[in-house]
């Protein structure tokens, strides 16, 4: 194997599969055995080389808060060498998806140093010279088209979910179809989509073949042809849906719960009998991922998706129809306030430029409705004095004074210090996004003049101490939104009585809104935590839950000093399938009085008594179980014959006292994924585990080197059988002179 960094290229035209190849090798098995670290960062067009490299440091080190703030300080050369030197030490794989043009690796060749045998950076590219500028001394992997056979494999798996091959009747008819798609993945991928949601019958087939051809004879290339008639088949309320992606920037991974509140903000979706508009656009999210017009990005532990992509191919189809229909508009650079030729009809707005003067939206005014940002305002290295001069401010009085009718203004990451009294007269907004601004002390009262507003979102404002006592003026509050990890703003004064519409309210101070009605009139909530309290609110909580029957979510944190008294009340909570406690447990529930439909359980600092293991286990539905620091401070843990009958998904962490853990045989029949972290005393994985077939992939994190060399030496064929072993324990301590990630033999990956 090459002793030096190499860069891999994959090379084709939009829609040819470059990105899923490479996402299908970067995700194998062995490769990630292979690695000591990977990154996979989305490159676009107008990509900023300091967002690149603080993508690539993120990727590659599971970085705290406090860690993720220092990163943000530094200077962006600073940032290149520290993620140069960390490099230096490693085997790693970085990819950079969607590269078009040379200057990008010029700007980013000097973060990749050679590192250990077998580093390797791939690129995705439609430009050949791209590739061979990076690497002359490679050869670029240029997939071919499909053929006629895969096409239609691929386009029946899509079509029919899974079945592979076309039905009798409609043979013929499909394969012509296909073959319009000369060859391109995406084409017939959309195609299959669409297919996916009409009748199998040959009149409603013969009339999208028509529609394909008639397509094509208006001049249209051919996988334009189809992706255009996918749009034109969707219903008016998924083209509204599908358009409003357009205003997200290229290669962006978009968050699917923030995605639905706009929606929902903008009037897109409607409440349907007992489903809330937020439950119909879960359904319009994976309706379009079903008809292939969007991605899936990133999926939660217990497989929800938790964010999605759209291909270049339709975020141009997007765009473009936008613009058409006078539904978007997009500005970009230095001299957006001389665009004259858009229309000033043109309702949704979203800024991808730094710098610009705001004046020239102010023509827009009569007809803006969404604004979004998705810019910096500033590069992190200019200092806070600047900012605090109140220039971005100035900048922004424009929107606050002149746009009256807007109902989204999303400004995460812009770096504004301050909210002006004038915030208060966009009584219109249905939606509010300061997410990730510098906003410092408190808001203005004025706020409260926002009576419309659905969604707040004050997450990761670290400089904000204090929320005003307004939120109960906002009555159509659907979700509030104010953590921030280490440092979040007071909460616990707020009047909350008001807020029977609030579904949403992941984190907020303990405090007398929990008596004073606040919690108890909340029964449109499905999500809630609390942190900061006392035994006796925690009483309190428990007592109003048989209230909120729609509750999903809960996570109690007590104070340091006091106990969960027995927790009996939450057998009511039919909904509830997450459920996090931090604190004592005086005595956790029997069985049947947890919520019957459990899926995720997460324990820390509980000191359970020595039997609550057997309660556990017995949990019908359970899917995922969290041990956390301080939850089971026992020597010995036993799980027994035929327990947690459903659990996937085991993760101990910091169970400093545990030595021997003893699974016994036909014990977590479901198991997938084990995470095992820090356990310091903790000898050996339980023999029990050698016969667990369906586990799929083990983490071990900070173990003694003692704990990982048995696993490599003594039980490495009991364990051979699991697809996935990642380890971060430093094996050079034994000298053994393995990499840190590599749990068996090495694998030839050249």
């Amino acid at each position: 194997m090459e002793s030096r960094r190499r860069v891999v290229s994959v090379v084709g035209m939009g829609g040819l599969g470059k990105t899923t190849l490479a996402k299908r090798l970067y995700n194998h098995n062995d490769v990630k055995n292979h690695f000591d670290c990977r990154a996979w960062i989305y490159v676009s067009k107008e990509f900023r080389r300091r967002d690149i490299l603080q993508g690539i440091v993120t990727d590659v080190n599971a970085l705290n808060r406090v860690e993720m703030e220092a990163l943000e300080k530094l200077k962006e050369e600073d940032l290149l060498k520290k993620l140069h030197e960390f490099l230096e030490e490693q085997r790693y794989l970085v990819v950079l998806d969607d590269v078009w043009s040379m200057e990008v690796w010029d700007c980013l060749e000097k973060a990749f140093p050679s590192g250990k045998t077998g580093s390797k950076v791939m690129l995705t590219t439609r430009n050949k010279e791209v590739a061979l500028h990076a690497d002359g001394e490679g050869i670029p992997h240029e997939p071919r088209i499909l053929t006629e056979n895969e096409s239609l494999q691929l386009f029946c798996k899509k079509a029919f979910h899974g079945i592979n091959s076309l039905p009798r009747e409609l043979n013929k008819l499909g394969k012509d179809m296909v073959m319009r798609c000369g060859g391109l993945p995406l084409a017939v991928v959309v195609l299959g989509g669409l297919l996916s949601r009409k009748s199998k019958s040959t009149e409603e087939w013969h009339r999208v073949f028509r529609n394909i051809t008639w397509h094509l004879t208006k001049g249209q290339d051919r996988i334009a042809a189809i992706l255009s008639l996918s749009y034109n088949d969707l219903p008016s309320h998924l083209k509204s849906c599908f358009l409003y992606l357009g205003l997200f920037p290229e290669d962006v991974s978009v968050q699917t719960k923030k995605l639905i509140h706009l929606w929902v903000a903008e009037g897109f979706l409607l409440q349907e009998g007992e489903e809330t508009a937020e439950g119909v656009g879960e359904k319009c999210l994976n309706e379009l991922i079903d008809r292939c017009m969007i991605q899936v990005g990133r999926l939660s532990s217990l497989g929800r998706v938790k964010t999605v992509r759209i291909h270049d191919l339709l975020r141009d189809l997007a765009i473009s129809q936008g613009r058409e229909e006078i539904f978007l508009e997009i500005h970009h650079g230095n001299k957006a306030e001389q665009s004259e030729t858009i229309s000033t009809k043109s309702r949704r707005h979203a800024i991808h430029s730094r710098y610009d003067r705001y004046i020239f939206l102010k023509k827009f005014a009569p007809h803006l409705r969404p604004l979004l940002f998705f810019n910096r305002e500033y590069n992190v290295d200019v200092e806070r004095k600047r900012m605090k001069i109140g220039f971005i401010e100035k900048k922004l009085n424009v929107i606050y004074k002149n746009f009256k009718l807007l109902r989204v203004l999303d400004m995460e990451g812009v770096r504004v210090v301050s909210l002006p009294d004038t915030i208060g007269s966009l009584i219109q907004l249905r939606y509010l996004g300061l997410r990730k601004t510098n906003l410092e002390e408190e808001l203005p009262l004025s706020l409260g003049n926002l009576q419309n507003l659905q969604t707040l979102d004050l997450r990761y404002s670290c400089f904000l101490k204090r929320i005003p006592n307004v939120i109960w003026k906002m009555v159509h509050l659907r979700h509030l939104l104010l953590y921030t990890p280490f440092d979040s703003p007071e909460s616990g004064h707020l009047r909350m009585d008001t807020l029977c519409n609030l579904q949403s309210l992941p984190y907020i101070e303990a405090g007398n809104w929990i008596n004073n009605g606040g919690l108890a009139n909340m029964t449109s909530l499905r999500q809630l935590g609390i942190d900061g309290l006392s035994r006796e609110q925690v009483t309190s909580v428990i007592s109003t839950m048989e209230r909120l029957q729609d509750i999903q979510s809960l996570s109690l944190l007590l104070t340091e000093q006091e106990m969960f008294p027995i927790l009996t009340g939450l057998s009511y909570c039919e909904h509830l399938q997450k459920l996090c406690f931090y604190g004592r447990i005086e005595k956790l529930p029997d069985p049947q009085e947890f919520p019957p439909n459990l899926i995720k359980l997460t324990l820390y600092n509980s000191e359970l008594q020595r039997d609550s293991i057997t309660k556990l286990e017995r949990l019908p539905n359970l899917e995922m179980l969290v041990l956390g620091d301080g939850s089971y401070n026992w020597r010995e843990m036993a799980f027994s014959s035929e327990s947690f009958p459903k659990l996937e998904i085991l993760k101990l962490h910091l169970l400093k006292e545990l030595e021997d853990w003893i699974v016994e045989e036909k014990a977590m029949p479901k198991l997938k994924h084990l995470v095992i972290n820090r356990c310091e005393k903790l000898k050996q994985i339980p023999d029990g585990l050698k016969l667990a077939t369906t586990l799929k992939e083990l983490e071990i994190v900070g173990m003694p080197v003692e704990f990982e060399y048995r696993l490599r030496t003594k039980d490495f064929f009991e364990f051979k059988h699991i697809p996935s072993i990642k380890s971060t324990t430093d094996m050079l301590a034994i000298g053994l002179g393995c990499h840190q990630n590599v749990g068996w033999p090495e694998t030839q990956f050249g």
